[in-house]
């Protein structure tokens, strides 16, 4: 089987930085796929972005979580999202406060109303991932939050961000966070490999995100070696990668103390050597829709 790669840059609409990077990151053919946040204020750019670049996949970037310490966001759904919000009224911080709260009536509300309201603002979906891996269950062990989400990806036809296949590399990327027992984990891949099959949600064979942990955080130099050894790495079928791209801006500064990843991600990936490279390691660039029709879905 030949190896295929998915780039998805994750947070568009989140900030105008984001956007930039995301917009010219797509023009350069640095990423494949994006993913828009519904209840960010820069949601309305990307959207029109995506309009007037149909060839390019943009999907929705479901969203459970709000980060950030003074940049915050609330749910799309005006009201029914009491579980879904913190004491300040926004999107709670952490996937985990977002399990141990959520009502799932309420999260499945809220996940429609995004997708319906992106659609609404003229948003064709490719795909649905998920911002932090809130509704994957793995912070708390809510698993009826993933199928929930697989369930309304089935109804959208639309694919969705989900390995079919589990590694140790995977258990044990720090982007992922896994905090349930690897036993759990194993056990429940082939029931939710099945699940997308049931509704006909076509998924990935494989997730690996970059993982900061180690000197590939202490310069660009670092990061790119790492990212070029990593993607050496990856098996035959279809892997995703994912990466929150920015340009420096003083507004990604105010948002986030980890401005200077994001703007790594950027240089990296804007770079026609990174593209080289995958090249030369027989890998072929898909995006959402491809997958979908390889699924046959």
């Amino acid at each position: 089987m030949d190896k295929y790669l998915i780039i998805n840059a994750d947070d568009f609409g989140m900030c105008h930085a984001q956007n930039q990077a995301v917009m010219e990151l797509f023009k350069c053919s640095g990423i494949t796929s994006s993913t828009i946040m519904a209840p960010c204020p820069w949601a309305l750019e990307a959207v029109n972005f995506a309009k007037k670049n149909p060839e390019f996949a943009v999907g929705v970037h479901l969203t459970t979580t709000s980060e950030w310490k003074e940049y915050r966001w609330a749910p799309v759904n005006a009201e029914k999202t009491a579980s879904l919000r913190d004491s300040e009224g926004y999107m709670h911080h952490e996937s985990d406060e977002f399990a141990k709260a959520a009502d799932l009536q309420e999260v499945c509300g809220e996940m429609v109303a995004q997708i319906e309201k992106l659609k609404s603002l003229g948003l064709s979906p490719s795909h649905l991932d998920n911002h932090m891996g809130s509704l994957y269950g793995i912070d708390t062990g809510r698993f009826e939050l993933l199928a929930a989400t697989v369930e309304i990806a089935g109804k959208y036809n639309l694919p969705f961000r989900f390995p079919t296949k589990f590694t140790d590399a995977q258990f044990g990327n720090a982007m992922l966070d896994i905090k349930v027992p690897r036993e759990l984990i194993d056990g429940l891949f082939e029931q939710f490999t099945e699940l997308g099959k049931q509704y006909k949600v076509a998924m990935l064979d494989y997730l690996m995100p970059g993982d900061w942990n180690g000197p590939q955080k202490d310069s660009f130099e670092n990061y790119r070696e790492y990212i070029y050894e990593l993607y050496r790495t990856f098996e035959p079928g279809v892997t995703e990668t994912y990466i929150h791209p920015a340009i420096e801006t003083d507004e990604i500064k105010g948002i986030t103390g980890d401005w200077q990843k994001r703007v790594w991600e950027y240089e990296l990936f804007k770079d026609p050597k990174t593209k080289q490279h995958i090249d030369s390691l027989g890998i072929k660039l898909i995006n959402y829709r491809e997958l979908k029709a390889m699924r046959g879905y």
